[in-house]
């Protein structure tokens, strides 16, 4: 494979079971007929100790397996240069000289799996099979030949639950792959056109990031909420602008950060996220200086700061940055999760939008739960944005000053 790239041909030993996530023209399918290729002839680094010769091809469909895995540009006939195979399409079959076998299945049929038993298996988009669970069981069953069956999934990653349990299970090894990575096999002007379209989007993480973008069952925004966020133009007047400030707890390397998010309100009381400038600081002179730059870049009238952790200090350290620059202290008498709902469902009456695409933003608001964070981390992102909507859209109003952002 002249144009193989380390994520196709990993140096380190793989699990038995190789689970490869990737965008959009990341070269899975081309890494599927390698290996299958290379687990027939018994050629390093897939097959091990000898050739390969009873295998399973799983496709969404049988029509899928036959013009992808097979007889597509990228499929195993097409990159066969020596000892390409036969197929046998009446058979529903691949033959090699060598003895070599593999049978085609389709996930719509789990059942066609039960009683033909395989020493390898290349699974392809996994994500999309109608019968998941069922075709993955059935072919668990039947990998059952030689002294050590493989298998290998490739899919563009989507967050159904055998998925996760794959990426979550220590014995599977999990590749990503982004589209980006393999930008010199692709059609001149492709990855740029499909970045200016997607880059930043649910949909261009998944299909072009190779990422598992996932909801949280409890959480207070969705993935689809999310989706119809974005500003289909740059807005005119806003009434309000401010800069909120979430201070981190404590002054180290390994403190959480210093939540940042600008935002402002137009004149018909709709909310608009402008930016989301968080950063992880060691000192407070860092953060109180990236709070006052947003604060002048976007003409903002006041910084909001939650002062439940420093108290005076939060204002003092702002102060000794400017001065001038107003502060608004709040202090949370609530929860995290009871001050966010209504911020949420600001979002789910859709009077919220985002100028851009602020994807760690979006990552904490999609898995904020009733225990914050999934991870155990400080919600400091959404933290901000709930002080800033708060203050604009569910606080005391003030007299407006009107600034043109056209």
């Amino acid at each position: 494979m002249a144009l193989a790239r380390l994520s196709q041909y990993p140096l380190l030993p793989l699990f038995d079971t190789w689970l490869v996530t990737g965008g959009r023209g990341a070269g899975k399918t081309r890494l599927g007929a390698e290996w299958v290729n290379a687990l027939v002839r018994g050629f390093p680094p897939f097959a091990r100790g000898g050739r390969y010769g009873r295998l399973a091809l799983v496709g969404e469909t049988l029509a899928d397996v036959r013009e992808v895995m097979v007889e597509g540009p990228s499929g195993i006939v097409s990159i066969s240069r020596r000892h390409r195979p036969r197929f046998e399409p009446s058979r529903r079959r691949l033959v090699w000289d060598n003895g070599a076998v593999a049978q085609i299945f389709s996930a719509e049929d789990p059942d066609s799996l039960r009683g033909p038993q395989f020493d390898a298996a290349w699974c392809d988009e996994v994500g999309k099979w109608r019968h998941v669970e069922a075709t993955f069981d059935m072919l668990q069953f039947g990998l059952r030949l030689g002294p050590r069956p493989l298998q290998l999934l490739t899919t563009t990653p989507r967050p159904i639950p055998l998925i996760r349990r794959l990426i979550d299970d220590p014995l599977v090894t999990v590749t990503r792959m982004r589209t980006a990575e393999n930008e010199r096999n692709l059609a001149q002007g492709f990855l740029s056109m499909m970045e200016r379209r997607y880059a930043g989007t649910r949909l261009g993480r998944q299909e072009l990031d190779g990422e598992l973008i996932a909801d949280r069952p409890d959480a207070l925004w969705t993935r689809a909420m999310l989706e119809t966020a974005p500003a289909e133009t740059m807005p005119g007047a806003l009434r309000r602008i401010v800069v909120a400030v979430d201070p981190p707890a404590a002054s180290r390397r390994t403190s959480d950060a210093c939540g940042l998010v600008v935002a402002g309100v137009d004149a018909e009381g709709n909310g608009l996220v402008l930016h989301d400038g968080t950063v992880n600081a060691a000192k407070p002179q860092e953060w109180a200086s990236r709070a006052v730059a947003l604060y002048h870049r976007f003409g903002a009238d006041c910084l909001v700061a939650e002062v439940n952790q420093g108290g005076d200090m939060v204002a003092a350290v702002l102060a000794a940055v400017d001065a001038r620059v107003p502060v608004r202290p709040v202090r949370a008498t609530r929860g995290k999760w009871l001050r966010a709902e209504p911020v949420a469902a600001l979002y789910e009456q859709g009077r919220v939008r985002h100028l851009a695409r602020f994807p760690e933003l979006e990552d904490e608001m999609c898995d904020f739960g009733l225990d914050g964070l999934s991870g155990g981390h400080s919600p400091d992102r959404v933290d901000a944005l709930v002080w800033a909507l708060t203050e604009l859209m569910l606080g005391k109003r003030h007299e407006p000053r009107i600034r043109d952002l056209g």
